[in-house]
Formats: structure tokens, sequence, C-alpha cells
């Protein structure tokens, strides 16, 4: 084999362990995730604030009635903290909830999740943010009852 080639070789086997995931992160991504699902639907404003970075944006897209155009609304993190600790997501939990968290890929320190929960589906990006993995973009739609 050329220099080049095992250079190569090196190079390409190098950047799974360096940027790929490991136990430790794929817990604490996967934990992020339920505590934003599970935290939503048990009214746990600690665990949606736990799981959340402070300028978290999440986003769904909606059609204007009038207009038929499509549009984004969003919410901050503030926004969703407090809708939590009111209760609105634990007025309508089912009484067994089974969340779906499949995490599509991580990256150094960067995620992207995918959640399925009763009603929603939900896409998330982490950021491993002062040690510690939160949501910092959710991208959202009504999903399976």
């Amino acid at each position: 084999m050329g220099k080049l080639a095992s250079l190569l070789a090196v190079l390409v086997l190098a950047v799974p362990q360096a940027y790929g995931q490991t136990v430790e992160d794929t817990t604490a991504i996967k934990q992020a995730a339920l505590d934003y699902v599970e935290g939503w639907f048990t009214g746990s404003a600690e665990r949606m604030d736990k799981a959340l970075h402070p300028d978290l944006i999440k986003r769904i897209v909606v059609v204007h009635p009038e207009t038929g155009r499509s549009m984004l609304n969003q919410v901050t993190e503030s926004i969703r903290v407090e809708a939590t600790r009111a209760g609105a997501g634990s007025r309508n939990a089912p009484e067994e909830l089974s969340v779906g968290v499949e995490i599509l890929d991580i990256y150094g320190d960067m995620a992207a999740v995918k959640t399925i929960a009763p009603g929603f589906v939900d896409y998330l990006q982490l950021a491993k943010w002062n040690g510690e993995w939160v949501i910092v973009n959710v991208l959202w739609s009504r999903g399976p009852s």
C-alpha cells in the first residue's frame, strides 16, 4: 500500500473515533430527549428546563387559514418551560406514555434526534453545552395519537 493510501486509511479510521458517539454521550442525549418529552407530559418544568438551552427556538410549519400560505410558529425556552409548569402537556397526557427516541447522528458536540410521542413528532438538534447535552432547536409536527 502506498504512503498516500496508508495516510487516507488512518484518517478514515480516526474520524469515527474522534467524532463518533460514546456510551456516555448516547445516554445523556437520550436522557435530554426524554426529559423534554416526559417533562411536557408530566408537567415537570424542572425536567423541561434541564433539557433546553436558554436560546432554544421550537418551530412548527402551519398554514394560514385565510391565505393558505405556509408560515412558522415558534416558541422560546421560557415559554416552553412556563407552559410545562402550567400543565399544558399534562392535561392531555395519555395514561401510558410511550416515547420513541432515535439518535440520528452525533458529531463532536452536536447531535440530531427524532422523538415520537402521542400526538407529536419532533426533530431535535442538541449541543454539548458546558458539559451537558441540551436541546437548541426543535422542528415538530403533529404525529400519531
